[in-house]
């Protein structure tokens, strides 16, 4: 008794289990999206490498501050013989006693050193202009990342709302198919049809279940890439929002190429990164320059029973140039320029590509609104269509490859309306993505 009751016990956990990992949860356009570009890898990544940029950046500017270094030895000595000619003016006197030798068995030594770096040719200056550049392209890459993952989210959350429409709208098919078959059998045992008619009914509800199944094959692998990108629980079910795609059915919707190169974050970053191939080069010229640095430093030395300095301080200035830059640097200069050249090279394909994206979404929209009137009319047509022949079979005055031809074309027609609206949704954000103003348009923070 205690056996099945521990048994029962268990198979309650795992049903409760089962049914919280099958959890359906209601998720807006908005939350997708905002799940998206601060929970995925792909922004954790993006994020990170504008925390590297930015360590780089201080790493850079830390080169136009002093070099402090402060450094001390001490040291054993094992009874070293010394011999020094400090403060003998001359030979020792013959006959004289030799001056013993002084016990030296240590030596410490402390020292202190600064450098000041004075000039060098504007590198330092022009480095960290660089540096900070690349930052900057390294933020707008980043948003661009989460451009694109703003927009790979609306078209997963957009082909998931399709698949689950498919699936209602199929099985509503299906229900009625499977009543035409329950009628059919009926009719053809009283004599009423022939068996042909009643196998034709048969072979469409058969493929009616199979076009249901992967129906729910394209729901199940959508939302696994949904909940997978939203790092959400595993097995939860999203459901899209209905009000997603009735908001946009009738609104115009137009951008000018201007406002998108204005607002594209990768154009704006190769922009960043140009800035600072055109430092770089700067940079590189600098080499032709000398470097000039002001040094100073501090010693105190201990040679046991021997020598002992202190307060030895210095101070100068340091000059040095590497005569073989004269003929050596002008490559790295080149090289510099070129990779200027290509950056901006870059820019000019990347604008021309946004203009023809700008045109291309603009166009999709345009088009989708017309498509989406075109099948509201068709699914009215479509209806009326499977009425009259449906009356005519009744009537017998049509045969049944008429009436499954017409609920064929009227299932036809509720599925294109509802992908139609759907599909204006998605060309709208694209029209949105291909401007640069997806994610704001949902008024997220950025993180950075």
């Amino acid at each position: 008794m205690k056996t099945n009751s521990l048994l029962l016990g268990m198979l309650l956990i795992l049903g409760f289990a089962e049914s919280r990992a099958q959890e359906k949860k209601q998720l807006t356009l908005t939350e997708a999206i905002s799940l998206a570009t601060t929970q995925s890898n792909q922004a954790a990544l993006a994020d990170t490498k504008i925390e590297t940029s930015r360590f780089e950046l201080a790493t850079v500017k830390n080169n136009r501050y002093p070099s402090l270094k402060i450094s001390g030895q001490y040291q054993r000595l094992a009874d070293a013989h010394v011999k020094s000619n400090f403060g003998t003016a001359s030979e020792p006197e013959e006959g004289a006693e030799p001056t013993s030798s002084p016990k030296v068995n240590q030596l410490m030594l402390g020292q202190a050193s600064l450098a000041v770096p004075i000039f060098s040719g504007f590198k330092l200056k022009n480095s960290v202009k660089a540096s900070e550049s690349k930052y900057q392209a390294e933020v707008f890459n980043a948003k661009s990342t989460k451009e694109n993952l703003a927009m790979n989210t609306v078209i997963l959350y957009v082909n998931l709302y399709k698949a689950q429409q498919s699936v209602s709208l199929i099985q509503d098919n299906l229900k009625a198919s499977q009543q035409r078959v329950k009628d059919f059998t009926a009719m053809e045992e009283n004599g009423l049809i022939a068996r042909n008619d009643l196998l034709k009914s048969q072979l469409q509800s058969s493929n009616i279940e199979l076009s249901l199944e992967d129906a729910k094959k394209n729901v199940a692998t959508i939302n696994y890439q949904l909940v997978n990108l939203l790092k959400l629980q595993e097995g939860t079910q999203i459901v899209p929002e209905e009000a997603v795609f009735t908001n946009s059915s009738s609104e115009k919707a137009s951008f000018s190429q201007n406002d998108a190169l204005a607002s594209r974050s990768d154009l704006e970053s190769l922009r960043w990164l140009q800035k600072a191939s055109e430092s770089n080069i700067k940079v590189a010229e600098g080499n032709y320059y000398p470097t000039v640095s002001l040094s100073g430093g501090y010693v105190a030395f201990n040679l046991k029973n021997v020598l002992e300095v202190n307060n030895a301080m210095n101070v100068g200035v340091g000059v040095s140039y590497d005569l073989s830059s004269i003929f050596k640097n002008g490559k790295d200069v080149k090289l510099a320029k070129s990779i200027a050249s290509e950056t901006k090279q870059s820019a000019d394909i990347l604008t021309d590509q946004i203009k023809v994206e700008v045109q291309e979404a603009q166009e999709n929209y345009n088009l989708s609104l017309k498509q989406y009137r075109v099948y509201q009319e068709a699914v009215t047509q479509a209806d009326e269509n499977y009425r009259i022949v449906k009356d005519k079979y009744d009537n017998g005055l049509s045969d049944t490859n008429d009436l499954l031809e017409a609920d064929v074309q009227d299932l036809q027609a509720k599925l294109n309306e509802a992908f139609s609206k759907a599909d204006i949704t998605q060309s709208y954000y694209q029209l949105l993505n291909a401007s640069g103003k997806l994610t704001d348009s949902f008024n997220l923070t950025p993180k950075n």
